[in-house]
């Protein structure tokens, strides 16, 4: 099961939250699931961080790639098919980084693992509980 991380779920992955259900914990910890955590999601939580809306997360801004390294999660770049894709999908949603999130789910053909429902009306495949 190829998986994509919403930024929450990455976030409550590495502090241990207790709102990451049993079965999304499960499905991250098995090796045998590649783990994908795309660039906007560096995107967003440096933003989130900088403006102050993130503000413990400092750790895992700073060294995003050595923690993505130690978790042994791979990398999900933004290309050109992702970012029309984003833009073009139907709806009144107007968050871009939801819109990516979706856009790259889809395209690559990923399992989301987030907690948001918005995605449910974007036809992306979502697991969570």
């Amino acid at each position: 099961m190829d998986v994509l991380l919403d930024t929450h779920t990455l976030l409550w992955w590495l502090d241990g939250d207790p709102r990451l259900p049993d079965n999304a914990r499960t499905v991250i910890a098995d090796e045998a699931n590649p783990v994908y955590v795309r660039a906007a999601s560096a995107w967003e939580m440096s933003t989130k961080f900088r403006i102050g809306k993130l503000s413990g997360a400092r750790e895992v801004v700073e060294n995003l790639l050595a923690v993505l390294q130690g978790q042994l999660f791979q990398e999900l770049p933004i290309r050109l098919a992702h970012a029309r894709l984003a833009g073009l999908l139907p709806g009144p949603h107007r968050d871009p980084f939801d819109r990516m999130l979706a856009a790259q789910a889809q395209l690559e053909e990923l399992i989301l693992l987030s907690n948001d429902r918005v995605f449910d009306n974007f036809g992306v495949r979502r697991e969570w509980d």
